[in-house]
């Protein structure tokens, strides 16, 4: 699908089709709206990962940071020698992205040192939460879950991971979208087969979190 397509919903109450929000920059590029885009990204990606999984980072940074600099250098020489042959005065061939502003406004940085900070108390608190067993399903259930990432450090390394998690994130979402009556079917049955077998294990093991009801007469009896 081109770029510059619109994406359209059905209104239940009507039957009209009704342009949906445009998704932003990331999202545009994992699911594919601009195949060319998509792909250069992808492709490029893809192959940075591949050569620092073999090389070290430095190396692929300097070959890299070089063979763009090559690049711009052979661009800039083969237009300066166009515009004298054609006598022209199309100025800098580079100059719509000299001008480009990339400078981070301190709102901008404070906005995004926000929602870092917020994810990270988030996630601490998540752990505390988890190793000190405040609720002992959940922490089974983590434990079950640290069990299964032993097996998944034996078989891979990280950069094989990230590798894995990076062509996931140009697959997985564009799998998702074109299945997803099916793929939510399935998901919501394994998420009520899930909260069955949690729900008898809280039963038998009365260690969890204390039932809201029950906490409340807790409360009054003291």
């Amino acid at each position: 699908m081109a770029g510059g397509s619109k994406r359209y919903s059905r209104n239940n109450s009507n039957g009209n089709f009704q342009p949906l929000p445009e998704r932003g920059p990331v999202e545009s590029l994992i699911y594919w709206r601009d195949v060319k885009k998509s792909g250069i990204v992808f492709g490029a990606g893809l192959i940075t990962l591949l050569a620092i999984s073999s090389f070290s980072v430095i190396s692929v940074f300097a070959y890299l940071s070089l063979f763009a600099l090559i690049g711009t250098v052979v661009f800039r020489i083969y237009k300066s020698v166009t515009q004298a042959v054609q006598k022209t005065n199309d100025g800098h061939p580079f100059k719509e992205y000299l001008e480009l502003d990339l400078t981070l406004s301190q709102e901008k940085v404070q906005n995004i040192a926000g929602v870092a900070v917020a994810h990270i108390n988030g996630f601490t608190a998540e752990l505390r939460r988890l190793f000190l067993v405040e609720d002992l399903i959940d922490s089974i259930k983590f434990g079950g879950l640290l069990w299964v990432f032993t097996y998944i450090g034996a078989w891979f390394n990280g950069m094989t991971l990230v590798i894995l998690a990076f062509v996931s994130l140009f697959t997985l979402p564009k799998v998702y979208e074109n299945n997803k009556q099916s793929i939510d079917t399935y998901l919501d049955l394994v998420r009520s087969k899930l909260t069955e077998i949690t729900d008898k294990i809280r039963v038998a093991i009365p260690l969890g979190k204390k039932p809201v009801a029950a906490a409340a007469e807790s409360d009054k009896d003291k």
